[in-house]
């Protein structure tokens, strides 16, 4: 049931797949926005002489002697065969094709996301958990507030305006834009597809409450609507959907890719309605969640952006914010088509606009002559409800499977972390690496996503967070007899080679991408190489710990699941005087514990800087 893009790119007239190298109709990919993407770098192809010794590097501290022994036999022996210089070959014609952005690209998108056919929710999207806003506690007012911010943001972006993310003086692809507003996944069999509409022709956004969708324009007699406006119209839709009940079709889109792609098509056909009310909920530049709950606890606000009931969202939309009916808010991704950065920006703009009353709410008085927001009916006969309510049963079973803890750590963050010499992810990581030793007595595979946008149409690669040098750092602290500068000496070369490596992954030199290039280019009929078919090579990739970094000081955490049932998701956020971590994994025979690894992370983040500060105490001169 774990991991894994094709995509259907829609407007109103076109539609094609995101596995050809068109472009989106929405965007003309000019401006500010797109200014270097025909500077930027392809994604390489690293020589075999470079990856095969560092993958040794990786599964060595998974194996026993004997085991990494054979190991090295096989990867030695496939850098020299004619089989891996070949398949070499191929790789490298393939990323040399004219036309091709990216050698990667439509694997990655269909194996990863497109392709994967468990639920996008709790397996593939991805959640945010936003600061609470001190000037709005009426929950309609925040939504007005964060819709005019999103509405500002998607403004730049359609105009091509908005500046280009960069890495110091380096410009990262502005690809996934494309994706980001007036965007969902469809399903279909055997992969889905992704529609895109244009910006221009659609200025509506969909609004969920209470099981049911409303369309909201956002633009009246040529005039965007202020937030006094967009209160008024969503106090208008909180009453009508409260005082009705629907059945809750948004439900369909938390199933198995497969069944959704069943019943999408029967919802589609069950009537020309449905057909068309489809359209209009896809083409919104983004959903609007009014949730009738009020979590307070950090791990109920978790839930409630992570998955909430099930059917006051459409898990397909590639944007929804979330507000609930304490004016506590979130925003959930979906992840097919765009990664974390883009839209952490998006959110932090949204949030920086509203939490310090930067953003434009327009005039304070409402139009009287507002159109009432659209009911977004569905016909739903009894097939169509059947479908429904199996779908909800199996949503619930699959959630109920889940456990979560939210670990808020508050004793220091980034500026204490930089003060005591380190980098703060690699401290991070390390203190991960730690708290699963203290749990489980030994290390296993990690993944920790690292962005290769700074090439063209690149996503992520890999960074594989153990080493032997991480391993010699977990046994030195958990042994009583290591003295602190040891202790030291162990954790300053662990974050050094974490950090050397996910510099290599950022240059596209990992070696997880590369690895699955050389098994794809492999020909019907032609022998698996020893090396993929050597039990280390599949140990080494069954992320037992699946982790990534996404800061925001706006940001009360983050997360997503686990990637195997073995494991647990870690998603963290690295703020300037705290740190936090979601935990998620499931309940199942593996005997997964959130809580205690929670406890643990904690206990070696207190022991790893307690013993840098005495390491550093007892080395200073003595007066």
């Amino acid at each position: 049931m774990y991991k894994a893009l094709s995509a259907l790119k829609s407007s109103p007239a076109t539609r094609t797949s995101q596995n050809t190298a068109t472009k989106p109709q929405k965007s003309t990919s000019v401006g500010k926005l797109f200014e270097f993407q025909s500077q930027l770098p392809k994604l390489p192809v690293p020589a075999l002489s470079e990856t095969l010794p560092k993958y040794l590097s990786t599964v060595e501290p998974l194996l026993s002697k004997d085991e990494f022994a054979q190991t090295k036999n096989l990867v030695e022996k496939f850098g020299q065969s004619s089989q891996g210089q070949e398949l070499q070959r191929r790789l490298e014609a393939r990323a040399a094709e004219p036309g091709r952005a990216n050698w990667l690209e439509e694997w990655w998108n269909d194996l990863s996301y497109m392709g994967y056919r468990d639920p996008v929710t709790p397996y593939v999207s991805y959640f945010y958990t936003y600061k609470d806003d001190k000037l709005r506690r009426k929950p309609t007012q925040r939504a007005a507030a964060i819709v005019r911010a999103a509405w500002a943001f998607r403004a730049q972006v359609a105009s091509g305006e908005l500046a280009p993310e960069m890495v110091r003086t380096t410009p990262l692809c502005s690809y996934s834009y494309n994706y980001m507003f007036n965007a969902t996944r469809i399903p279909k069999r055997p992969s889905d597809i992704e529609a895109t509409y244009d910006l221009g022709a659609n200025q509506h956004i969909t609004v969920a409450r209470n099981n049911q969708f409303f369309t909201l324009e956002l633009v009246h007699d040529g005039q965007l609507l202020s937030a006094a406006e967009i209160e008024s119209q969503l106090d208008r839709i909180v009453e009508r959907a409260d005082s009705t009940a629907a059945v809750p079709v948004g439900v369909l889109t938390s199933d198995n890719r497969d069944l959704w792609a069943d019943n999408y098509e029967l919802l589609a056909q069950a009537s020309p309605q449905n057909a068309q009310t489809l359209e209009k909920l896809q083409s919104s530049a983004f959903l609007l969640c009014l949730d009738d709950t009020k979590p307070v606890t950090r791990e109920e606000c978790h839930r409630t952006y992570w998955h909430g009931n099930g059917s006051n969202r459409w898990f397909d939309k590639s944007l929804q914010f979330i507000v609930c009916d304490n004016a506590k808010a979130g925003f959930l991704g979906e992840h097919s088509s765009m990664d974390g950065t883009p839209t952490c920006r998006l959110n932090d703009y949204v949030l920086d606009q509203t939490l310090n009353n930067k953003v434009d709410l327009g005039s304070t008085n409402v139009r009287a002559d507002l159109s009432e927001p659209e009911a977004l009916r569905f016909v739903t006969p009894p097939t169509v409800v059947r479908a429904i309510e199996q779908a909800a049963g199996r949503f619930s079973k699959v959630i109920g499977q889940h456990q979560l803890r939210v670990l808020q750590y508050e004793a220091f963050g980034k500026d204490e972390i930089k003060k005591l010499g380190f980098s703060p992810d690699g401290f991070v990581q390390m203190a991960i690496q730690l708290g699963y030793f203290k749990m489980y007595g030994k290390s296993r595979a990690t993944y920790e996503a690292a962005a290769t946008r700074k090439f063209l149409h690149g996503r992520t690669e890999t960074c594989r967070s153990v080493s032997n040098e991480s391993v010699a750092f977990c046994r030195a602290f958990e042994d009583n007899a290591q003295g602190v500068q040891g202790k030291l000496a162990a954790l300053q070369a662990a974050v050094k080679t974490h950090g050397a490596y996910a510099k290599a992954c950022s240059e596209g030199k990992g070696v997880d991408r590369h690895l699955l290039g050389l098994r794809l280019v492999l020909r019907a009929g032609e022998e698996k190489p020893e090396i993929f078919q050597d039990p280390a090579y599949a140990r080494s990739c069954h992320w037992n710990l699946s982790t990534s970094q996404l800061s925001s000081e706006h940001f009360e955490g983050w997360g997503f699941s686990e990637v195997v049932p073995d494991g647990y998701g870690i998603a963290y956020t690295i703020r300037k005087d705290a740190l936090i971590f979601h935990i998620a994994a499931m309940q199942n025979e593996f005997g997964l514990n959130s809580d205690h690894l929670a406890h643990y992370i904690k206990e070696a983040a207190t022991e790893m800087r307690a013993t840098v500060l005495a390491a550093k105490l007892a080395a200073a001169p003595k007066l």
